[in-house]
């Protein structure tokens, strides 16, 4: 099978020309919320502000108590909460995946899809939804986080995830449930919900990931290089130059190896060029995983298994092709203005063809999920549907 349909050519010579290319920081701090609707016309929130201050992980600084008034919506992650329930079920003959439930077991069902495809699930991703009011229900996908087998390829795509998710809510008996997803989960959460349009009570996304061909040539061909020529060397110099036409098929051949040191050395360098571009402000911790062999082998491999794939979908654009399918689902789009794994460009080009999804862009943010502007704006998209669900009653 030929490994080349994502490569821009087969010669080594770069992608892309950036001779004209400027990257521009956001203003000093500063936040307002300009809001511009429509009866029919589309929603769209631009957060302005920039943080010079590092802050930990997940801690964001409480809003101004004005805004809190005004908004009236909490922007706080909730704290720490452990799972009242957990399993693992069998979704193949070969496959298992591990799930959890937390918050409120009578409340408003929500499946967290993590992202990668590889990354798997952690004890923070709960602390977006109010478990109060929510059922909040996590799992790791095929290959991923506590599923086995570990790093397994096999019987590994998109269509299986989405069959996956079905089967893990029959298992738990829910009717149906919103969708929550960042990076590749906004991708699963596309195509899950287009899939299963029915079982979706609401949607939000971060960090858009189309999965697109130009998206791949971006971050993986030498696009991103231009913002982070130092974190791209060390991924670049694995490969030798003539195998630079395409990165993508020269990590596949050292993922794929037989010789498992060949694999790990590839999974470390593959997902230390993207922790390492992850956040706006370098975040140590999160640099610190691509050290990490067992994280980093499921990590790498699967991404790359995708990307090899093209998705696994039929066209590049068929995730914007069959929004109509999910246009009346309450959505919220948050994006990191200055996302270089996940460009916003992406995030755009779906806010084009999805005008009806409420657009909300943190000028002071890049991709992470752990972001303190992306993290107030995924725990207000909660609550605001939380708000819908409730006047609406069950």
């Amino acid at each position: 099978m030929s490994l080349l349909g994502l490569c821009p050519n087969n010669s080594p010579s770069p992608l892309f020309s950036f001779s004209n290319f400027h990257f521009r920081l956001p203003v000093p701090r500063l936040y307002n919320h300009c809001c511009l609707k429509g009866a029919k016309g589309p929603v769209f929130t631009a957060q302005l502000g920039y943080k010079s201050d590092r802050q930990s992980e997940f801690q964001p600084k409480d809003l101004m108590a004005g805004e809190k008034e005004i908004s009236g919506i909490n922007r706080n992650p909730y704290p720490p909460i452990e799972p009242y329930s957990t399993g693992f079920l069998k979704v193949s003959d070969l496959h298992t995946i591990y799930w959890e439930q937390s918050g409120n077991p009578t409340g408003h069902p929500v499946v967290f899809l993590h992202g990668g495809p590889g990354g798997g699930t952690a004890a923070g991703n709960r602390r977006f939804f109010d478990p109060d009011f929510y059922r909040i229900i996590l799992f790791d996908q095929r290959g991923a986080g506590k599923s086995t087998p570990h790093a397994c390829l096999e019987d590994n795509t998109t269509w299986n995830l989405i069959d996956d998710i079905e089967k893990l809510r029959e298992h738990l008996e829910i009717p149906e449930w919103q969708v929550f997803g960042g990076s590749w989960g906004s991708t699963l959460a596309l195509a899950y919900s287009q899939s299963h349009p029915e079982k979706v009570t609401g949607l939000v996304l971060r960090g858009i990931f189309l999965l697109r061909k130009k998206e791949i040539d971006w971050f993986y061909e030498g696009g991103a290089a231009a913002i982070y020529p130092d974190a791209w060397e060390s991924f670049r110099d694995l490969i030798p130059e003539s195998e630079r036409g395409c990165f993508v098929d020269a990590y596949s051949k050292r993922l794929n190896s037989k010789d498992m040191e060949t694999q790990y050395a590839a999974a470390r360098a593959w997902t230390k060029w993207e922790m390492m571009t992850a956040h706006l402000l370098p975040n140590e911790e999160n640099i610190k995983r691509g050290e990490d062999d067992k994280f980093s082998l499921a990590f790498a491999r699967i991404e790359n298994h995708y990307f090899v794939n093209k998705g696994f979908f039929p066209s590049d654009s068929f995730l914007l092709d069959n929004i109509d399918k999910i246009r009346h689902i309450n959505a919220v789009i948050v994006q990191g203005r200055y996302d270089v794994c996940c460009p916003m460009m992406s995030a755009w080009d779906l806010h084009k063809v999805w005008p009806e999804a409420e657009l909300k862009i943190i000028s002071d943010a890049g991709h992470s999920a752990n972001e303190p502007g992306i993290a107030a704006e995924l725990v207000a998209a909660n609550e605001k549907l939380k708000n819908i669900l409730q006047k609406n009653g069950p």
